[in-house]
């Protein structure tokens, strides 16, 4: 079997580690591993198959002899590094926002749209957390029956904005369990005893970026700008986990049965949907795990064509690390 050598750019990060853990777990061809990291990291290693591997410190020589890049370390340096690294000979999978919204870059999911890994110029991108898990559930109800309208609020782990929010979150924790009023660096709403209605920055129409993000990648994965989205995303004190409530509207009645029986045929979908067991997925429960959860499907009460759904991911998983190797092994099984 041939062997690659792979460089995992933000090693040390959240994602980076997944990232390590993840072509460990699926024994994924690595000949040799490039684990890079920024200044910051000289001195640190990471652990992979048994070893200690020193962190080599980013530069513009990084990339010389490596097949696959997997960018993990912030959209500044993939814009800066990515292209350099494309122009060395390796095929970047970035799990930045930076490439995403841009035509010629593959935007891909591989059990969505594998097809468009083949058509890369050097990158390929890797979609927002939210959107990734979104889309796999979405996919395999479109494509039975057409989705006119979706309706989608998130629930966002603190871990979707790295280690400082994590580490945020405990601080502020530790406050309020001590009789503290939680105080944020910034002077902005605490995420302790919180939920916040703001993930990146509003934009014009007042929207978040994060928001719009799902609208256009959805759009982009599935080939097909018809179907009606709106968001709205929000920040919840859980270390790990993105849930989601889904609300789909069809031009005809779709029976949470023939949802159930779509979604259990969707590879990489478990449906964990049983109320009068108390059975549904929770970030607790999926965190660690690599399918997307789906349950507490039933019909809408206010629409005959609608159907609410209940979908959760670990979102450092298949929400960023597992999808990212996922396409590398699609790029290496070739078209």
């Amino acid at each position: 079997m041939k062997r690659y050598t792979v460089a995992v750019v933000g090693a040390t990060g959240m994602v980076g580690r997944t990232l390590l853990a993840i072509l460990e777990e699926r024994t994924f061809p690595v000949g040799t591993l490039r684990p890079l990291a920024s200044a910051r990291s000289a001195g640190k290693t990471v652990r992979f198959c048994g070893k200690d591997l020193p962190i080599a410190i980013l530069d513009e020589t990084s990339f010389d002899g490596v097949d696959i890049a997997l960018f993990s370390a912030g959209s500044a340096v993939s814009e800066r590094f990515a292209p350099i690294a494309a122009q060395a000979g390796a095929v970047v999978i970035d799990n930045t926002s930076h490439f995403r919204y841009q035509d010629e870059i593959p935007l891909v999911v591989p059990e969505v749209n594998r097809e468009a890994i083949f058509r890369h110029r050097g990158i390929i991108a890797n979609p927002n957390c939210s959107t990734a898990q979104l889309v796999l559930v979405l996919a395999a109800i479109h494509r039975r029956e057409p989705v006119q309208r979706m309706v989608v609020s998130t629930y966002q782990s603190v871990s979707g904005a790295g280690y400082s929010l994590v580490e945020e979150l405990h601080r502020q924790t530790r406050q309020g369990l001590d009789g503290e009023r939680p105080q944020t660096a910034d002077g902005g709403p605490a995420i302790a005893f919180n939920v916040i209605p703001r993930i990146d920055r509003f934009l014009d129409g007042g929207q978040t970026k994060e928001e719009m993000k799902m609208l256009w990648e959805t759009h982009k994965i599935l080939g097909d700008e018809s179907i009606g989205v709106c968001c709205t995303c929000v920040r919840v004190p859980v270390n790990v986990g993105h849930a989601e409530s889904v609300n789909l509207t069809f031009q005809r009645p779709v029976s949470p049965e023939e949802i159930r029986h779509w979604l259990g045929d969707a590879p990489g979908v478990v449906v964990m949907d049983d109320p009068k067991q108390n059975l549904f997925p929770t970030p607790a429960t999926i965190a660690g795990s690599d399918p997307v959860a789906v349950g507490r499907i039933r019909q809408d009460t206010s629409h005959e064509c609608g159907i609410n759904l209940w979908v959760v991911a670990d979102n450092l998983r298949k929400g960023a690390a597992l999808n990212a190797v996922q396409i590398a092994e699609e790029y290496i099984k070739g078209p």
